[in-house]
């Protein structure tokens, strides 16, 4: 027997005081209702109902078990709603991650607009390089991260890639700052300030191989994992940062680069067969985002060659 619907049942026809009325309320035949009120009687053992011509009312069971009956249908009703506002994404606790550098803007906005959408729902968001949201959702322990490409990492499954052309941030006295848009080649030879190779060792290798075929080959590289040891290395003019547009900051300038050859590739990732709904959620609400807050780009820069976007074999790229 289905105690729930039963109890409804029984709800319907106190409330109705009358089995005809009760019926017509439920959509169902009389004699159908009525045999099944006999029926939670009798699992219950216990007579919930007087019966007359004029219609029914409660016994002193009765009210003790409608009073008990209406605590387990609202939290029956309680239990259902939330149930689909997990189904649907908005509800529940997701474990996601953006990397270093995406910026604050963006990071703000994606939190609220994952907010808005998921009203019901807790994001547990943290701050993860590439390298350490691909251990994380191999793992498990991650459910869906925002990672930079090449990411090589068998078992993900990726959402649509966005574009960030990167650009050179310069000390406001360099002799480039007056430029508006810098070429790559006249960079070579300069110092350059540069994420950690650990972070995302496949996009270090990948951004130092395209500055070569455009004509730059760095002085000597500084790994800066911070944005202030960046800028204080720009700031001393012993060095420029490659990285995406940023707010302008006093004793630097950002320049964008001639042609757009640099650009990070980015897009959410999770574990194939677990694009649940809240993933898909964070997903979308994510490459929208980026688009507006990031300066990301939907298509491959004109410039920029275009590169392969899905992960290789991990022994493709040296640890």
């Amino acid at each position: 027997m289905d105690l729930l619907l039963h109890l409804r049942y029984f709800r319907t026809v106190a409330e109705e005081e009358h089995f005809g009325r009760a019926a017509e309320r439920l959509h169902m035949a009389q004699p159908s209702l009525s045999q099944r009120i006999q029926r939670l009687e009798r699992e219950l053992g216990v007579r919930l109902l007087d019966r007359s011509s004029r219609g029914t009312t409660l016994t002193p069971a009765g009210r003790l078990v409608l009073t008990e009956a209406e605590h387990l249908l609202t939290a029956a009703d309680r239990l259902t709603a939330t149930v689909a506002r997990v189904r649907s994404g908005r509800a529940g606790t997701l474990r996601a991650a953006v990397p270093p550098r995406l910026g604050a803007a963006a990071v703000g906005a994606l939190l609220i607009a994952f907010r808005d959408r998921s009203p019901g729902g807790d994001l547990d968001l943290r701050e993860l390089t590439t390298t350490e949201q691909t251990a994380e959702l191999t793992a498990g322990t991650l459910d869906i991260g925002i990672v930079r490409h090449p990411c090589p990492a068998p078992g993900l499954a990726f959402g649509p890639v966005l574009h960030q052309p990167l650009g050179v941030l310069l000390s406001d006295t360099d002799p480039l700052a007056p430029l508006p848009e810098i070429p790559t080649a006249a960079l070579t030879g300069r110092d350059l300030a540069l994420f950690p190779r650990a972070e995302a060792p496949a996009l270090h290798e990948e951004t130092l191989t395209t500055c070569a075929r455009h004509g730059c080959t760095p002085g000597a590289l500084h790994e800066a994992a911070g944005p202030d040891f960046t800028r204080g290395l720009v700031l001393s003019g012993g060095a420029i940062a490659l990285q995406p547009h940023s707010p302008a900051e006093p004793g630097t300038v950002w320049r964008p680069l001639r042609g757009t050859p640099l650009t990070w590739r980015t897009s959410a990732a999770w574990p194939q067969g677990r694009d649940g709904p809240a993933v898909r959620l964070f997903a979308d609400t994510a490459h929208e985002t980026l688009r507006e807050h990031a300066h990301m780009l939907t298509d491959t820069p004109t410039g920029a060659s275009a590169r392969m976007v899905f992960p290789r074999p991990a022994s493709e790229f040296p640890l």
